[in-house]
């Protein structure tokens, strides 16, 4: 086997010639053959025992030629591209040039990767905004934080307030009849959530436990039962038990038990650094996105479309990868999100048009700036895929060619040169604004708690059921009308 021809036939595309000689041929067919035969029946010979000849002389000369030419691609095709040293793209497009007496010659029409001009590249000039750490921010952190370690307590003193769960046995009634979905028992409702229809959670306001009252509500004109929309209809409710959620106070015992803090103040100190860190980190990854964009806009280059191709593919294998560490894959969020393998191509072809000119620039910079990779850089990369995916590091090497280590790693350290050599200036970032509005000051009477407002306390967890039922949630609930699932993706 060897590469007769190398020749141009357009920009970026070549085509090569591969010549197989006979004896290679006849050898792979003579394989075929005998993979084969034991599945042929031939008139006069046992089932497997037919000679090759017989056959060929039945079902034509050719008749094992196909498999047998598939067969021999890969290794011939790999054999002329090493030969060729060209830097091929994408799939190629094999023809059949004959097959005679001297054996087969084969035809490659391939892509290879263009020729690269990119100047100006060093000394860029960018802006960098490091947004300010706010007060909104710290303090959102710690109520998220105080959410989480709240305790949900029993009230048995006063009547449900917004904010409350309550656990509630309900039934509806539509021109005084009951209709389906529309009873519930020891049901735990937060009032305030939205749960129910306008109107239902409103009416359990200031209402006591073992109350047995009705709650009128009227369903929208576009609810998702036809027979019950836009109807009148009564709820006879029972309040058998009513918890609220209990926040922890901000001192310095909170900070022990959240942090490894002594005092309030040097965990509100902490979380402010590492609040800071994140803005830091943000801020050199948008210095570092202008930068390749502006890479990109220097890049000057006829890019074949079979490298698009081939990244937007890589692209969908890795959202396809993230989905099932997900517990889904790619059918099932399809069937989630009406979405189908040609619009999610279609949804990634920007990044991957992106990251293909990206690459290209960064791989054409290392090499005008002769950018050398050690062993020792290898070695190290190996280690952190290791160390990410949590796999033996031998495994790794035996699973990744290290030329292609190499490649990635001049690409990092074209990266690292641009940025190095950038000329970054600071860009003072915009006050923020609070969005917040304040209510009027108002003096706490004496005895009353002076705790967050129950619209912003954290959803409480459902109180104990006094009985177990398998009674769907009311028709008024809104959100058995939204129970679609929805696939969420992380990235």
């Amino acid at each position: 086997m060897s590469l007769t021809k190398s020749e141009a036939i357009e920009k970026n595309r070549y085509e090569l010639q591969i010549s197989i000689d006979k004896a290679t041929f006849d050898s792979a067919v003579q394989a075929v053959y005998r993979k084969q035969v034991k599945s042929i029946t031939v008139p006069g010979f046992r089932k497997g025992k037919a000679p090759r000849s017989i056959i060929e002389k039945m079902y034509g000369k050719g008749v094992f030629y196909e498999d047998a030419i598939n067969d021999l691609i890969p290794d011939a095709y790999t054999e002329a591209l090493k030969e060729s040293a060209l830097d091929v793209v994408g799939q190629p497009e094999f023809d059949i040039v004959s097959i005679d007496d001297n054996g087969l010659v084969l035809s490659a029409k391939v892509y290879v990767k263009p020729e690269v001009v990119i100047k100006d590249y060093l000394g860029i000039e960018v802006e960098k905004e490091v947004l300010p750490v706010t007060d909104e921010e710290i303090d959102k952190e710690i109520e998220t934080v105080r959410e989480r370690n709240s305790r949900e307590i029993e009230v048995t003193d006063r009547a449900a307030e917004m904010g409350d769960t309550t656990v509630i046995d309900f039934e509806g009634f539509c021109d005084g009849v009951a209709f389906e979905g529309g009873k519930g028992t020891d049901y735990a409702l937060k009032l305030g959530s939205g749960s129910f229809i306008p109107g239902f959670e409103e009416q359990i306001v200031g209402k006591s436990i073992d109350e047995e009252f009705d709650v009128n509500v009227t369903f929208p004109a576009e609810y998702h039962a036809a027979d019950l929309a836009g109807k009148a209809a009564i709820f006879k409710v029972k309040i058998h038990a009513i918890t609220k959620v209990e926040l922890p106070a901000l001192d310095d015992d909170f900070a022990k038990d959240v942090s490894e803090f002594d005092t309030f103040d040097e965990y509100k100190a902490d979380l402010k650094a590492k609040i800071q860190s994140r803005h830091d980190k943000a801020a050199d990854s948008a210095v570092e996105e202008k930068l390749v964009e502006a890479l990109i806009e220097k890049l000057e280059a006829d890019i074949p479309e079979p490298m698009f191709v081939a990244e937007t593919e890589n692209f969908v294998r890795d959202y396809d990868s993230r989905l099932r560490s997900q517990g889904l894959d790619l059918n099932t969020y399809f069937k989630y999100t009406g979405m189908t393998l040609d619009t999610l191509r279609e949804q990634v072809r920007p990044q991957a048009e992106r990251q293909v000119k990206a690459r290209l620039a960064l791989e054409k910079i290392a090499a005008l700036e002769n950018v050398e990779v050690t062993d020792e850089d290898i070695n190290g990369e190996y280690e952190t895929i290791a160390n990410a995916y949590g796999v033996e590091l031998e495994q790794v090497k035996a699973s990744i060619d290290s030329a292609a280590i190499a490649e990635d790693m001049k690409v990092k350290k074209a990266m690292d040169l641009v940025k190095e050599k950038a000329v970054v200036k600071a860009k003072k970032a915009p006050a923020k604004k609070s969005t917040a509005k304040k209510a009027p000051a108002k003096k706490a009477a004496e005895g009353e708690a002076t705790e967050a407002p129950a619209e912003e306390k954290p959803a409480a967890k459902k109180a104990p059921a006094k009985k177990t039922t398998t009674a769907k949630k009311p028709a008024a609930a809104k959100e058995e009308k939204e129970a679609a699932p929805e696939a969420e993706i992380k990235e």
